[in-house]
Order: C-alpha cells, then sequence, then structure tokens
C-alpha cells in the first residue's frame, strides 16, 4: 500500500500548517503491485562517486567525499546515468520510480517512519527541532551527514528518510487512489517527485509517503539521488 494510511494522515495534518495541506491531499493510499524487481542502491550517491564519474564537485559543501553530492538537478543526474550506462551496459541504471523508492523507504512497514510512528536525530538527519507523533525535541545538524552513518532500515538501506531530497523518475501529479501495476508516474508534467525529506526539514516532510514537486532544472542544497537499476550492476 503506497502513500498515508487514515491514521498517519491524522498525525500529519496535526503537525502541518493549514497552507502546507496540499503536499498531505496528494499522498492518497492505494495498492500497487511490482511484477519485476529492480536493484536499489543502498545509499545515496556520495559527491566521491559523483566526483570520480563526472569530474566536478557541485555540492555546496565540496569538502566532504562521503557525504551525498547536492546541488544536482534532475537533468544533471540523466546525464550522470548516461555515463554510468555506457561504462556499466546491461545494468539498465535510472532513478528509482517514485512506486520503487516507498516500497523500498517502508521496507515492510506500514508507519509514518520505518523506523516506527516517529524518529529520532540518532536515526534520522533532520531538524530535530520539530519533531512528530509525540517524539521529544532534539538535534538538528544543520547540515548532511555521511552517507551510510545512520542505522539503516531492515533492509540495509541507509539514510532513506532525511539527509537529502532523492530525486524519482516521475513527474509529479496527485494519486488517483486507484490500484496501480508497475506504476511510472504521469507521462507529462512540469515537475518530478523527489521523495525522503532532508537535513533541513520537520520530521513530518521525512515520513516514508511524503512527496515533493520540483522542476527538473532545480538545484539545492537539499536535493541528491541515488540510484536503480534493472538488474544488480
Amino acid at each position: 500500500m503506497m502513500g498515508l494510511s487514515q491514521a498517519e494522515r491524522d498525525a500529519a495534518l496535526a503537525s502541518t500548517p493549514s497552507n502546507e495541506t496540499e503536499s498531505v491531499n496528494a499522498e492518497i493510499e492505494h495498492q500497487v503491485t511490482f511484477t519485476q524487481g529492480y536493484w536499489l542502491a543502498d545509499s545515496a550517491c556520495s559527491q566521491a562517486m559523483w566526483l570520480a564519474l563526472m569530474g566536478t564537485k557541485p555540492s555546496k559543501c565540496n569538502n566532504a567525499p562521503q557525504n551525498p553530492v547536492e546541488q544536482v538537478s534532475w537533468d544533471d543526474c540523466q546525464q550522470m546515468i548516461a555515463k554510468l550506462n555506457q561504462q556499466l551496459p546491461g545494468s539498465g541504471f535510472s532513478l528509482p520510480s517514485e512506486a520503487q523508492w516507498e516500497y523500498a523507504c517502508r521496507a515492510g512497514t506500514v508507519t509514518a517512519f520505518s523506523y516506527g510512528s516517529t524518529i529520532t536525530p540518532e536515526q534520522v538527519n533532520y531538524n530535530g527541532q520539530f519533531p512528530i507523533g509525540g517524539a521529544e525535541k532534539g538535534l538538528y545538524r544543520q547540515k548532511t551527514v555521511p552517507v551510510k552513518s545512520l542505522p539503516p532500515n531492515a533492509w540495509g538501506l541507509y539514510e532513506m528518510h532525511g539527509n537529502v531530497w532523492q530525486w524519482s523518475n516521475d513527474y509529479y501529479a496527485d494519486y488517483s487512489g486507484s490500484a496501480e501495476i508497475d506504476p511510472a508516474g504521469p507521462a507529462a508534467g512540469s515537475r518530478r517527485v523527489s521523495r525522503g525529506g532532508s537535513w533541513f526539514n520537520f520530521a513530518k516532510s521525512c515520513r516514508s509517503a511524503s512527496r515533493y514537486g520540483s522542476a527538473p532544472s532545480r538545484r539545492s542544497g537539499l536535493l541528491g539521488f541515488r540510484l536503480a537499476a534493472r538488474a544488480a550492476p
């Protein structure tokens, strides 16, 4: 089941200003079926990996090779992926679909986060001054942390919540609420979906179902990505 359950929706709305309810309303719970497996990187792409392949240092804080690369647009990611597919033909690298990303993030859970109904800064890099689900206020680091430095989810995937928003392949649109098979998002649009929240965001933005739409040319110190592929490279 992709999107918000009613209980999670109520909790999210309770901690969301009235002018920010659009994103919550766009997370209608619906059934998704996958007919094929896929590979997903266990962490966001690091600055070191980006530098090795692209020869550039786009990140705002570019002296931290093990931190996730950020300030890369969706368009930039496509250029990097094209190079990677040239070097490793047959792997079929891409950005994950939004459904693939959420399935991996949840790791079999149905709660707001893969860790349960709430999170702490010891689990996730977010603005700990704005918790959710009755958690205490905590650390706000105000920057990214190295990939694989916080506890993974049950499937061994690191920083699916927080640290940097992660681009998906999909155009942004509200869910229809209908069941879907191997969804790949709308056929067209002006924005691409990013998932997971970031070091800057409140806890509510780091939920498994949380989503955001940005122009594919947008670069931000909050935006990175993780790779998907048709087969394990």
